[in-house]
């Protein structure tokens, strides 16, 4: 049987020790190996000047103490986890894409230095969470609360229902709660561009958690010791989600969606959260 892969980057910054701690978790979590990942950024314009081979030997040896202090962490937190090392060489972003090819999750920190510069705020943190094959997991804000319900944006998209799936495995796997957030515009708002704080809307807003509780109903069939909570918002998606990660462990959202949840991800939603959330952010990945 195929044992899972959870893949963690690392600098040797507090952001990336912070994503180390997460990602043993999850990987005990997971039963999963734990592959903590340096990359070098080794560029040509270096390796031409680099004549007798000395400077990316130093490089090198750094990038492997870094490594095993990152995987000593893990086992710190997690002390019977199974760990390994690997040290990459090359364009950070590229490099670690090329890792997910047998990764399960991809474990992110928020910020870093070196080839991980403004990790996150960054090119490199845009493109992995974008192109990147597998989840992946960004450690931002509270990185070690293990407390408060996991949350999750949930739209009418067929991606948001693998998405909704996977938030229950998280939070039934964490024993803690579920807010599933839906928000939508009144057709007031909508079409008449009305400020959604001055529309009363109570039969919409009914007959919309109507429907969110039906699209629910067989999610808490399949996962009873789950406690959901369903939420309705006029805002928007990037606002509320934004808002409960302040006492979220985990906040959940999609590769793709539509609606109020247009571009998660790829979007502004997504990348919102990415710059501002206060836990980490779980990106959620549907198989092709």
């Amino acid at each position: 049987m195929r044992t899972a892969t959870i893949v963690v980057a690392t600098d040797g910054t507090a952001s990336s020790r912070a994503a180390i701690r997460w990602a043993a978790r999850e990987a005990a979590r997971r039963d999963a190996t734990l592959r903590v990942t340096h990359v070098i950024d080794w560029q040509h314009g270096e390796a031409r000047y680099d004549l007798d081979g000395g400077g990316f030997a130093a490089a090198r040896q750094i990038a492997e103490g870094v490594a095993r202090t990152g995987a000593a962490l893990a086992r710190e937190v997690v002390p019977e986890l199974l760990t390994e090392i690997d040290i990459l060489v090359g364009n950070p972003a590229a490099r670690l894409l090329a890792q997910t090819g047998d990764a399960d999750l991809l474990v992110l920190g928020s910020r870093g230095r070196g080839g991980f510069t403004s990790l996150v705020l960054g090119s490199v943190s845009q493109r992995v969470a974008m192109h990147a094959g597998v989840p992946v997991v960004v450690v931002r804000g509270r990185g070690d609360v293990t407390d408060g319900p996991v949350a999750v944006g949930f739209d009418e998209s067929e991606q948001s229902q693998h998405t909704l799936r996977t938030a229950f495995e998280l939070a039934a796997a964490r024993g803690a709660p579920l807010a599933v957030i839906r928000t939508y515009l009144p057709v007031l708002s909508l079409y008449m561009g009305v400020a959604t704080a001055t529309v009363p809307t109570p039969e919409e807003d009914a007959a919309e958690r109507l429907h969110l509780e039906e699209q629910l109903a067989p999610w808490r069939e399949r996962f009873p010791d789950v406690r959901v909570e369903a939420l309705l918002s006029h805002d928007s998606a990037a606002s509320v989600l934004s808002g409960v990660s302040h006492g979220a462990q985990l906040v959940v959202v999609g590769s793709r969606g539509h609606g109020t949840l247009a571009g998660t991800l790829l979007g502004s939603t997504g990348l919102q959260l990415l710059h501002h959330a206060d836990s980490p952010v779980y990106l959620d990945r549907q198989a092709a």
